[in-house]
């Protein structure tokens, strides 16, 4: 949607998105987007003790044990318990649902069982635990059954090309679940349908997985990992024959395919012989040679590199990144990032952080900063659990530290690729084969550079899925993709890679600090006068939580039938005109002319997060950050009143 200032004010405007797929705008003279969505929650958490994540009391229920017979007074509760029973042949997850059978615990049960995880776009993410909504040995067979039938019809070369499966170090001993264990089962399914494996003999980072798919021509490949979720939870996530994440409607089809295959097959238990099986092959040193290999090509000042005398600190957060940057910046000639010795081993445990998620800023990157005070470090990175994301800080001159936003990495990211390229391309007609992407609730900082600079800038669905797919369009075309980037801090600096890679991003912004501090600049410098030649971006992003769906419905609706007319949207926001809406979710945008969104439509989210992205967007040379700031509170602050109401619809806002 966008929107202006009424007379009287200084002319400019904004977006507003709904369920993650409504997008209102501003004119490109000065502008703001507010994308209200929904993110990830994770389904289904089973605590050790039985209790699901925020639940203290179990409802205990009689039931009766004769001759393996029982009864919770749910028919369908006790089908489906029964089934699993038979089913499961993990002593550990079988012990648990049974204990909470003898216990009479139904609620517990019923969070179990009462839905099967939904396998979508991404995969699967989950907890890791005993029942049908649960990570665990048993659902990882049914899925792969179902993906593997699903990948039988869509490939006739499947048991010659094959697929590879990597993994992270995650583990829930309650329930004998890790991602080594999953990933190994996932491998035997395959294996007993004659399908090769390429399954990696140790934990790698995820953008291993889709180069894999990539480098040795496979028909898909899984990654098994939560990525930055909480401790208890695994994920699955699925890429196709084309090096991308899969869309719909591949997901539906696995999906169908996976209740059509809930029976494990006779080998699906029998992971140990899988691996002596011959079509099991370990692709571990050809990929880290020829990964590696490949990334050097966004290398451009490795005499600049060597000579550094410039300090990094490195975390990988407990997870996997530790070996692969250290070895990333030797592939660019940097010297080793100085590692956060408490956090450079894989732990599944993450023991010296409350969320090992790198975007939560400061509170994960305590021991970073303590490790760079005492080595004289002036730059931190820091890879997520599975070293797909980035975060970067910087020592300001006040002592202070400054975490950069993903907007603001990708504006720095972004003008340095550019910069690079252009300096190895002497024809000046070879931007106009050249792209950047980003997704709709990112920053438009690479579609103010496209604009001066010549290129093609084009914006996707959120989600790395979409850049990853159109990426490859565009490399089919014979287009040049340099660079791609989400605000939640992924970036894809390498077309080798089409998924976010935190790998190679840390190399390449390891080098982008190290040239300009041969120009006695540093990158909050730098950022100022990206701002200062193509326009500020400034962004403010937050979000609500409400569990109540009817109330999460009721508030779109009303956006959409404005005033009680039916597909009638709102014309302003308190003091701001709305002189645009892009609606995804119906496939309406009023800045076309046959009304028709250019993007494709998505289904809203029923995660209980309603999420605001919102930036300002000033033409080059205006540089009064301070009353852009203003004007960006000002009309995030309408937003929440006018849309929103917060205190009528009980929503909650995000925890500080």
């Amino acid at each position: 949607m966008r929107a202006n200032q009424r007379q009287g004010a200084a002319s400019w405007g904004g977006v507003i998105k709904l369920d993650s797929t409504t997008a209102f705008s501003v004119p490109d003279s000065k502008g703001f987007r507010v994308n209200p969505g929904h993110s990830p929650q994770t389904k289904g958490h089973f605590l050790d003790s039985g209790r699901r994540r925020g639940t203290r009391t179990r409802t205990r229920r009689r039931t009766r044990m004769d001759n393996g017979s029982f009864s919770t007074g749910d028919t369908e509760l006790d089908q489906a318990v029964e089934q699993w029973l038979q089913y499961d042949k993990n002593l550990k997850t079988a012990s648990m649902v049974r204990d909470l059978v003898k216990e009479g615990a139904v609620e517990a049960l019923k969070k179990c069982f009462s839905s099967r995880m939904e396998f979508g776009t991404a995969g699967l993410r989950a907890a890791m635990g005993p029942g049908t909504s649960c990570m665990n040995e048993l659902t990882i067979i049914q899925t792969t059954q179902g993906f593997c039938c699903y990948l039988e019809d869509s490939f006739e070369n499947l048991k010659e090309q094959g697929v590879v499966i990597g993994y992270d170090a995650r583990a829930h001993p309650p329930s004998g679940g890790s991602s080594k264990l999953f990933a190994s089962l996932a491998a035997a399914v395959f294996i007993s349908r004659g399908v090769p494996v390429h399954l990696f003999s140790d934990i790698t980072p995820t953008p291993f997985v889709p180069f894999t798919v990539s480098h040795l021509g496979l028909c898909a490949g899984i990654m098994v990992t939560a990525s930055h979720n909480p401790k208890q939870d695994n994920g699955y996530k699925v890429y196709w024959e084309n090096g991308a994440q899969i869309v719909s409607p591949h997901d539906k089809g696995i999906s169908k395919a996976i209740e059509e295959n809930l029976e494990p097959w006779p080998q699906s238990w029998n992971a140990e012989e899988a691996l002596k099986s011959p079509l099991l092959k370990d692709p571990y040193q050809e990929i880290h040679t020829q990964y590696f290999k490949a990334i050097q090509k966004h290398c451009h000042h490795r005499d600049i590199n060597k000579s550094s005398e410039v300090k990094i600190v490195h975390t990988s957060v407990h997870g996997v990144g530790h070996t692969f940057v250290q070895s990333a910046f030797k592939a660019f000639d940097l010297h080793p990032p100085y590692a956060v010795e408490e956090q450079k081993d894989p732990d599944p445990e993450f023991p010296t952080v409350k969320y090992p998620n790198p975007e939560e800023g400061e509170g994960v990157l305590t021991l970073s900063f303590a490790l760079a005070e005492r080595e004289g470090a002036s730059v931190v990175l820091a890879n997520d659990p599975d070293a797909d994301r980035l975060a970067m800080a910087e020592k300001q001159e006040s002592g202070q530290w400054r975490v950069f936003t993903g907007n603001e990495l990708g504006a720095l990211l972004g003008w340095w690729m550019f910069r690079c390229w252009k300096q190895q391309n002497s024809d000046a007609g070879a931007v106009k084969n050249l792209y950047m992407l980003s997704s709709t609730v990112s920053s438009k900082i690479l579609r103010a550079i496209a604009l001066k600079e010549g290129f093609h800038f084009e914006e996707t669905l959120t989600g790395f899925k979409w850049m990853g797919n159109r990426a490859r369009d565009l490399l089919d075309q014979g287009k040049t993709v340099l660079f791609a980037f989400e605000e939640a801090i992924g970036y894809m600096c390498s077309p080798s890679v089409l998924d976010k890679d935190g790998v190679s991003a840390a190399a390449i912004a390891g080098e982008m600090v190290s040239y300009l501090a041969t120009k006695n600049t540093g990158l909050s410098q730098q950022l100022t006068s990206v701002y200062e030649e193509y326009g500020y971006h400034i962004s403010k992003n937050s979000y609500f939580i409400c569990h109540d769906q009817d109330v999460i419905r009721t508030l779109f609706e009303r956006l959409r039938n404005h005033g009680g007319q039916k597909d009638s949207y709102p014309v302003e926001c308190g003091r701001f005109a709305i002189s645009n809406v892009r609606d995804l979710t119906t496939g309406y945008d009023d800045n076309q002319p046959d009304k028709k969104a250019v993007l494709p439509t998505s289904s809203s989210s029923q995660m209980p997060k309603i999420k605001y992205y919102t930036e300002l967007c000033a033409a080059p040379g205006n540089s009064d950050v301070a009353h852009l700031r203003k004007e960006l509170d000002d009309l995030v602050d309408a937003i929440i009143e006018n849309f929103f109401e917060p205190k009528k619809n009980k929503l909650q806002p995000k925890p500080e």
